[in-house]
């Protein structure tokens, strides 16, 4: 007892199993059995502490450095892979959406004219034979275009050559080569304002001025009489027409005075020699066969034909011999549109 009052506090920390012991202990045991739970024992050697000097240390240190810098330079090309990836990805999105809008387009305009030309007869073929119905569409739908014709000639025809120049310009791109998400928009809008506003009504008033002149005037009414319309449509109403689309696109365009003179007198010869390969052809059948009034969807239609041809022939192979007028028509604004 008389060392207990010394060691009781050490007593107190030590294991809570020999605070539980049941057998009787003198002072000393318990002394002896405190003294050797608070003996401090020495740690043991670690293998992850460094146990050398502080230049040993270093030399371990280095490998860890590297080893760092090994990661932060695989960080850096991985971050430079994404950010590619991202751009490209972007990049590729991009034309994406120029393509989307375009079929968008496209869709929409086929699906508006095909709900039209099928809906003509609606309410009125119960009963009828598919052969009787697609018989009666073609029929009532070219009824329906001749009525509109008769109460609005000068707008029907705007609206039928805006339509054809649209699609030429398109055909034009494409035969170039040009995807469908590349086609250019503002040009086609071009060629359409060109058709509606320039060759609809001036081949309006130039049809009924020839009838008018060769009917009423010089009195031909013989078979033959196509024959000198033909020549004066070739040597008068085609260089007026092709200067008037060359002006008009020149003024959408925004060109000087100067350019646009410069391209008329350019393309003006070439355009006639290459016109002459198809039209006075096609005229046989303009003045021979076809009425005043649907000369120009008759031209028109052809035109369409012309302008693949053309665009064809200006983006073949370059060591080929390019037909001039072909030429001449892509300098207009790389074939922008068709000239007749």
């Amino acid at each position: 007892l008389a060392h207990l009052p010394s060691n009781i506090e050490a007593f107190s920390s030590a294991p809570y199993s020999l605070s539980r012991r049941r057998t009787p202990c003198s002072p000393s045991t318990i002394q002896a059995a405190t003294l050797e739970n608070i003996t401090e024992e020495e740690p043991a050697e670690s293998p992850f502490l460094p146990t050398a000097s502080a230049a040993d240390g270093v030399l371990l240190l280095e490998p860890l450095s590297q080893h760092v810098n090994s990661i932060i330079t695989s960080s850096e090309s991985l971050f430079t892979s994404i950010t590619d990836v991202t751009t490209n990805a972007i990049q590729s999105r991009s034309f994406d959406k120029d393509a989307i809008i375009n079929y968008s387009v496209f869709i929409i305009t086929i699906a508006i004219v095909l709900e039209h030309i099928f809906s003509v007869d609606i309410g009125i073929t119960r009963g009828f034979t598919p052969i009787e119905i697609a018989e009666r569409i073609a029929l009532d739908n070219w009824h329906s275009y001749t009525h509109i014709l008769s109460t609005a000639p000068i707008q029907t025809k705007a609206v039928t050559s805006a339509t054809v120049y649209t699609i030429g310009d398109i055909i034009a791109q494409r035969q170039q080569g040009t995807e469908v998400g590349k086609l250019d928009r503002w040009r086609i809008l071009r060629s359409l304002a060109a058709g509606g506003i320039g060759h609809g009504p001036m081949s309006h008033l130039w049809y009924h001025l020839s009838e008018d002149f060769f009917e009423n005037v010089l009195h031909l009414h013989a078979w033959w009489s196509f024959l000198p319309k033909i020549a004066v449509d070739q040597l008068v109403f085609g260089p007026i027409w092709n200067n008037s689309y060359i002006l008009l696109l020149g003024a959408m365009q925004l060109q000087k005075p100067e350019q646009i003179w410069e391209d008329m007198k350019r393309t003006t010869i070439p355009l006639m020699v290459s016109g002459l390969k198809l039209w006075p052809f096609v005229h046989c059948i303009t003045y021979g066969l076809i009425p005043v009034e649907n000369r120009l969807l008759w031209v028109d239609a052809v035109e369409i034909l012309w302008v693949t041809i053309l665009a064809g022939e200006a983006s073949g192979d370059s060591d080929k011999d390019v037909d001039v007028g072909a030429e001449a028509l892509v300098a207009v604004e790389t074939n922008d549109g068709s000239l007749r």
